[in-house]
């Protein structure tokens, strides 16, 4: 899943580095409407996109970079996506709400609201998390990120946790210092 301000296109470098190693890819598109759709109703088209390209009993690796991150953990907690999903990768993602949101009242900017430290959102999520129980999850972050503020906020509760060196958030989905340990453990039988 992609983030907030990006397209599938964003992932291009990703598959590249795959080689055709992991298939079927699903690359969405989930277009956020310049920021007015919710990312509960982002989620709930995942969740149509899911069902229609996989079968119901097929097992299914996520992953999510930025706001794409926070999409998929609420089609895994509470659209029942945790009773499909093996693996849950989080990238650069504002797990835990981030201060660049902060300014963006929800009439304005839904999308970007649902992101804030402490909005309804996060504190659902957040209040628990049974539902990320039995996923083998991951969550990369960068230590000077510039929209998941500050940077620790942008991991999961549970799960392992790294730190890839790589400057700025972007570089987290495109630079071959990231892409390398992301790649690798997307390989991992």
């Amino acid at each position: 899943m992609h983030g907030i301000w990006d397209s599938p296109r964003l992932f291009g470098r990703l598959e590249a580095a795959l080689a055709g190693r992991r298939a079927p890819l699903l690359i969405p598109h989930l277009p956020h409407g310049l920021g007015f759709r919710p990312l509960k109703e982002m989620a709930a088209q995942l969740d149509q996109i899911i069902a229609s390209s996989f079968a119901p009993e097929q097992p299914i690796d996520l992953l999510g970079y930025s706001m794409g991150g926070v999409i998929s953990r609420i089609w895994i907690q509470l659209l029942a996506g945790h009773r499909r999903t093996r693996r849950f990768y989080s990238v650069g993602s504002p797990q835990r709400g981030t201060l660049t949101a902060q300014p963006w009242p929800r009439w304005w900017l839904p999308t970007v609201a649902d992101m804030k430290l402490g909005s309804p959102l996060m504190r659902q999520l957040n209040g628990d998390s049974t539902g990320l129980e039995g996923i083998d999850c991951h969550s990369y972050y960068c230590r000077t990120d510039q929209m998941v503020i500050p940077p620790w906020r942008g991991v999961l509760p549970v799960g392992s946790v790294r730190a890839l060196p790589v400057l700025a958030h972007k570089d987290l989905i495109i630079s071959p210092k990231a892409l390398g340990p992301i790649v690798a453990d997307l390989l991992v039988p």
